[in-house]
């Protein structure tokens, strides 16, 4: 609607203001012409009254002064009656269709008789009721009266009339001329206020639409300044305030993309909260938390919900306004959560909070570990040396009294030797892995063909223990990788060997390839008997046995799974686990893909 832009309320305003003027000024001009042409239609009756009266006072021939006054009065569009000693002396012939008046006419109104009378001038004009032949008529004129004195002394008037019908086509002309230069007034005013407004509402459509664009984002605009005016000062002041606004959106985008690094780089978890306890911010250390909670508690279906020792903790920090700790389990790795409010500009009011989360497993694990590493040490070698001792014993004691008994004994230290062997070796394997001194020989490798082989060897075993062993892919079985095949074959069959051996009867292993662009996963999956919660975070550790109990009397070294993690990291990978009591143990490794040979 142009009545709601500014153009059109600047125009109307304007047309509004000159009509309003004139109108009253018409009004006003009409009533000014109207009275100025009865102004001079009075002085010029009055006038023509004393000319006559005095023509006729000093004349003589009384006939041919008559004539002269017929000629004037004709000349003025009036009529003339001359009365003397109250009866009509003389009446004008007969000009602009004006009626003739009688003397009863003048002798009937007090103000026109009073002429002779009183001796003084009389003005009068109205609708005056005429009496011709016996009709009465109406008619609006005006009359003067002018007192005459004849030249014999005796005593008269004469009165002029003219009709107000004159005076009104003089001011019916005048009105005219005024509507019409009223009319072309408002249509000067009209195109002269849209002109106006147009010029001034320009530069402002230019804001609006660089108001628009700034509102989208766009900071790169810069808006023309056309005059030196106010209008000129906003658009100068516009381009100003966007710049700096780019200058600030930049600053806020460098800051962010700042905090952003900083965070993703940090070790500890960052969580953020707004004041009704919804996450905004996390890290990738908050995120493998938050997943490994959801894992645990299988609530996938609120992906945005906190754990409920974190909305607990932020609970306490909104209401008391001070930090807090606590410390938390999850997926058997601990986590430390420190937690404290945040204020608004004026530090009066908590508008959120930030939770900061420390994982001390390892921490705590290196400490068990210190001190637990002589002893499984000693553990482990205790019984075999015990048993070889026992043996060689009996050997020397001859309390084996037959070959057979001899040989039998001979095989179990046979049996043990190998056993202390394999401890050594593996102990030194893991030992060079660990120091990096562990030489990897990576070629390339037929997945189809590999892991055909690397998990088809415990077809047999699976079938002996009655479980359902699976290959499941690659999906890309001529697909080709890089990586040493004995190590990774080593670390296939310390998997599915532990799963098997884990795994109760009529039970399943399956191992998942997944040949992906970003790299090869891995996934060994058994319906076993699970890894407890807290034994989680120690697997891939030496010597590391969970309950012995569930192990059958097959129980290893406890260095296999720390040395497949160290043969992983080696190919620059990564390994995981996840497990629940009960339902089984998931193994995940991932190896990246590679080009050529390293």
């Amino acid at each position: 609607m142009i009545w709601r832009s500014v153009v059109g309320k600047i125009w109307g305003t304007i047309l509004l203001l000159v009509s309003v003027v004139l109108f009253f000024l018409t009004i006003l001009l009409l009533q000014f012409f109207e009275n100025f042409h009865i102004s001079e239609v009075e002085q010029q009756m009055t006038g023509i009254g004393n000319k006559v009266s005095q023509m006729i006072s000093k004349s003589h021939n009384e006939k041919e002064t008559l004539k002269t006054v017929s000629e004037i009065i004709d000349a003025y569009s009036a009529r003339a009656v001359v009365i003397g000693d109250h009866s009509t002396y003389w009446i004008s012939p007969k000009a602009n269709k004006l009626p003739k008046l009688s003397e009863r006419f003048f002798n009937n109104d007090p103000s026109l008789s009073n002429v002779m009378k009183a001796h003084k001038h009389v003005i009068k004009q109205g609708d005056f009721t005429l009496i011709n032949n016996g009709e009465k008529t109406h008619s609006k004129m005006m009359v003067v009266g002018v007192p005459l004195t004849f030249h014999s002394g005796e005593k008269g008037a004469v009165y002029v009339y003219q009709s107000l019908d004159v005076i009104k086509q003089a001011t019916n002309q005048a009105k005219k001329i005024i509507y019409i230069s009223a009319g072309i007034a408002i249509i000067l005013t009209t195109f002269f206020a849209f002109f106006l407004s147009t010029r001034i509402t320009a530069p402002l459509r230019s804001l609006k639409e660089a108001a628009l664009r700034v509102s989208k984002g766009k900071f790169d605009l810069t808006v023309p300044v056309l005059t030196k005016d106010e209008i000129g000062e906003l658009a100068t002041t516009f381009n100003r305030m966007a710049n700096r606004l780019k200058t600030n959106i930049t600053e806020l985008n460098q800051e962010k993309e700042q905090l952003s690094g900083i965070l993703n780089g940090m070790a500890d978890g960052v969580m953020t909260f707004d004041r009704d306890g919804r996450l905004l911010i996390t890290n990738p250390p908050a995120k493998r938390f938050l997943y490994a909670w959801r894992y645990e508690q299988e609530e996938d279906e609120h992906p945005e919900r906190v754990p409920e020792p974190v909305a607990n903790l932020f609970t306490q920090v909104v209401e008391n306004e001070k930090k807090q700790v606590a410390e938390m389990n999850s997926q058997g790795r601990t986590w430390v959560i420190l937690m404290t409010p945040l204020y608004d500009q004026n530090q009066s009011v908590v508008r959120g909070a930030v939770a900061v989360l420390r994982d001390m497993t390892e921490e705590r694990q290196l400490d068990q570990l210190r001190k637990g590493f002589i002893a499984n040490v000693s553990h482990e070698l205790r019984t075999p040396i015990s048993m070889l001792q026992g043996y060689s014993e009996a050997i020397i004691d001859d309390i084996a009294g037959s070959e057979e008994e001899k040989k039998e004994i001979a095989k179990i230290i046979y049996d043990e030797s190998l056993r202390m062997g394999r401890l050594v070796n593996e102990l030194l394997d893991l030992a060079r892995l660990e120091a990096g001194h562990f030489q990897m020989n990576k070629t390339e490798v037929v997945l189809g063909d590999f892991f055909e082989k690397a998990v088809g060897k415990f077809n047999t075993l699976a079938k002996e223990e009655h479980i359902h062993l699976e290959l499941a892919g690659p999906n890309q079985r001529d697909g080709v990788y890089i990586f040493d095949p004995d190590r990774i074959e080593q670390v296939i069959t310390n998997l599915v060997d532990n799963a098997i051996r884990h795994t109760d009867k009529e039970g399943s292993v399956t191992v998942e390839v997944d040949d992906q662009d970003k790299g090869l996963f891995v996934r060994v999956t058994d319906t076993g008997s699970g890894i407890a919660q807290e034994d989680l975070p120690f697997v891939f550790e030496r010597f590391y046995k969970a309950d012995k109990a569930r192990t059958r009397g097959k129980a290893g070294t406890g260095l296999g799974l720390a040395i497949a993690k160290n043969i992983i990291e080696a190919h620059q990978g990564k390994i995981m686990v996840n497990s629940k009591i009960g339902e089984g143990t998931t193994f995940t490794f991932y190896l990246p893909r590679k080009l050529k040979k390293i």
